[in-house]
């Protein structure tokens, strides 16, 4: 069986058809994952959550900003951004079920050594931390109050971990560092005015979460999307960055991990335009 790690999808359901094609995917056979922003900018959001329903558990999808951001909007804890592609889910006759199948999605996963993410991971966290973390968040999510938690998710503060946290205040900084993060202080203190930046581009006293000095992830292999300014990274075996701006007219990448050796595999795509805040 080979699992193939995909990128930010963000709606764009002709890309990701042509990927799978590229793969020569077979739910029989194969598995994958995807690191998080499912749907919205792209044009077809509605068609891309019931191809990846469809697939069942051929298809591990994470959770990500956008996702977060459509489950806020259909319980009216957010308002809809004037660039926001979610309205054909809205409106569809089977939005309950998109939204259920939503929620019950996770925010962090390992599978043949790899953790999986959408954002970051927080330097004071081990791998075994991230997952328990974000188990927490999912618990909440799958749960009867979770419409209450989308009223009190938002907010940059605050914007450092410490285990005492309790509460809605924890639950939002394992969800910012989780879907939201690229950089932060070297003690962990979280960065989210600064987005369309490449790794180079860092505020000062901020640093991308990957280079923080003395992460407890450091020897873990992490894979993860959200960043379409820092692109696919070759020169880092210890991370797999699969955002490559697909929505913005770059490509969609999948990964196909086995027997210890990575293959990329990209197709463009046809939906271009312009960058924003992501």
């Amino acid at each position: 069986m080979a699992l193939y790690l995909i990128g930010d999808v963000q709606g764009c359901d002709a890309a990701l058809a042509r990927l799978l094609d590229a793969i020569a995917f077979s739910p029989s056979r194969d598995r994958l994952a995807l690191l998080g922003d499912l749907v919205n900018r792209g044009p077809r959001s509605l068609a891309v959550l019931r191809r990846l329903m469809a697939l069942g558990d051929a298809a591990a999808c994470l959770l990500g900003n956008h996702d977060l951001h459509l489950l806020a909007v259909s319980q009216g804890a957010r308002q809809p951004h004037r660039k926001d592609t979610v309205g054909d889910i809205l409106a569809a006759p089977d939005r309950p079920a998109l939204i259920d199948w939503l929620r019950h999605r996770p925010l962090a996963l390992r599978e043949q050594g790899v953790l999986m993410v959408h954002a970051g991971v927080l330097p004071q966290w081990s791998a075994a931390q991230t997952l328990r973390l974000a188990a927490e968040v999912e618990t909440t999510l799958r749960g009867a109050g979770w419409a209450v938690f989308m009223h009190q998710m938002y907010g940059n503060q605050p914007d450092q971990w410490h285990d005492g946290l309790q509460g809605a205040a924890r639950l939002r900084v394992i969800v910012n560092a989780l879907t939201r993060l690229r950089f932060c202080s070297p003690e962990g203190r979280m960065e989210f005015e600064t987005k369309d930046r490449d790794a180079a581009g860092a505020p000062p006293g901020y640093l991308p979460w990957f280079d923080a000095p003395g992460r407890r992830t450091a020897g873990d292999v992490i894979a993860f999307g959200h960043w379409s300014t820092l692109g696919w990274l070759p020169g880092r075996p210890d991370l797999i960055s699969l955002d490559t701006g697909c929505v913005w007219g770059g490509h969609l990448s999948a990964v196909r991990l086995g027997a210890g050796e990575r293959e990329l595999i990209q197709v463009r795509c046809d939906q271009a335009q312009e960058p924003g805040a992501q």
